[in-house]
């Protein structure tokens, strides 16, 4: 069978039609799908921890489980396949009942400290505390005291992992293998004691062989972006503002070519951090610098109004006075050694449609090849 027929089998393999019913409602969905899927296109909600969409099933948080007709124990609805005649349960008392006992045993060692977080009124986890009605009160059921980590590295400067907030999802694994590529970080530990940390060894090397040096951290910073709990938070940015402080401002990274887009978080006119925005060519994915690359915007050392050196200090001017010193300098040095003498080095930190600019000027006009931009570098 060639590539063209293999692809028109599973075209036809992805239309096929599964009846099912979920909470009563006779629904359709497609071969392949998860009961998870079908039941949020059709907007019955299921509520989960460890799942995304852009990643794989996982199925460890255990917060997403349904009764289906046929199995003696509920299942997880992101890992469930729909199959023909399908039964489904969603909102009964036991998995109610179920799902708290689960949420309550997964915030064992959660502090449970929402109002000095950042993401306070924006968390999924703190989402489902409420839903559910759970205080620090109802863990003390379980008489097990909270362990104490020590700090350790992590795979990345940038950022900074809090393991009493984790709770080992395993979505920030799962994102560094899946999305960036990498697989730099993996569990750590065993029970109380598991924590997310640099893996030791490369885990793809062949079996007997040693020496093989572990996987390199690119700090995209993929983990802390999935992260249901801000358990992973930056390391060397500043203090955030709440949910309902924070304004987002879409925007193009102009860190290069790709175009990425993202967003500036902004509190009272700060820029604050950047969250990538699932549109656009980048599809929610960013690199170090798009990331974590803004503190230039608020920098206290940026220039905001144009320099002149007169007398061996640097003055502040206009910019009509800046702009025509600078052409009339620009005139002489040319007239006197050529348009050759003359070099410009553009910024990562403008507008794509800005360095286009500069550089034709600097060959259009000037009459010189000598430009190149910081991002090359």
């Amino acid at each position: 069978m060639n590539t063209v027929d293999k692809m028109i089998q599973l075209k036809k393999y992805d239309l096929k039609r599964v009846h099912l019913t979920i909470d009563g409602q006779a629904m359709l969905g497609r071969v392949g799908q998860t009961i998870l899927e079908v039941a949020r296109e059709n907007r019955i909600r299921i509520p989960t921890l460890c799942y995304l969409e852009k990643l794989k099933p996982l199925g460890s948080c255990r917060m997403c489980v349904v009764e289906v007709d046929g199995t003696p124990m509920p299942v997880t609805a992101c890992t469930t396949p729909i199959a023909e005649g399908m039964v489904v349960r969603t909102n009964t008392p036991y998995l109610e009942n179920l799902r708290r006992e689960t949420l309550k045993l997964i915030l064992l060692r959660q502090p449970l400290n929402c109002a000095a977080c950042e993401v306070n009124g924006d968390c999924e986890l703190q989402d489902l505390v409420h839903q559910y009605d759970i205080s620090h009160s109802d863990l003390h059921t379980y008489d097990i005291r909270p362990i104490e980590f020590t700090d350790a590295e992590y795979a990345t400067p940038l950022i900074k992992y809090h393991p009493r907030r984790c709770i080992l999802c395993g979505r920030c694994v799962h994102a560094c293998v899946e999305i960036a590529g990498v697989g730099a970080i993996e569990f750590q530990g065993r029970g109380a004691t598991a924590r997310i940390a640099p893996v030791q060894t490369d885990k793809w090397a062949p079996p007997g062989v040693e020496g093989v040096s572990r996987p390199s951290c690119v700090s995209c910073g993929e983990c802390m972006a999935v992260c249901p709990a801000n358990a992973l938070t930056e390391a060397l940015g500043q203090p955030k503002g709440k949910a309902w402080e924070t304004s987002k401002v879409k925007t193009v990274c102009t860190y290069c070519g790709c175009g990425c887009e993202l967003e500036l978080n902004v509190v009272n006119d700060r820029v604050v951090g950047v969250t990538p925005s699932e549109g656009g060519v980048n599809k929610g994915m960013l690199c170090t610098k798009g990331r974590f690359g803004y503190d230039f915007i608020n920098h206290r050392d940026r220039l905001k109004e144009p320099l002149i050196r007169r007398n061996g200090y640097w003055q502040e001017t206009n910019w009509d006075e800046a702009l025509d010193y600078i052409a009339e300098r620009l005139v002489d040095i040319r007239l006197k050694h050529g348009a050759d003498s003359i070099g410009g080095l553009s910024s990562a930190r403008c507008t794509n449609e800005e360095n286009y600019l500069f550089q034709k000027f600097m060959r259009g006009v000037i009459g010189t090849n000598n430009v190149d931009h910081c991002a090359r570098l």
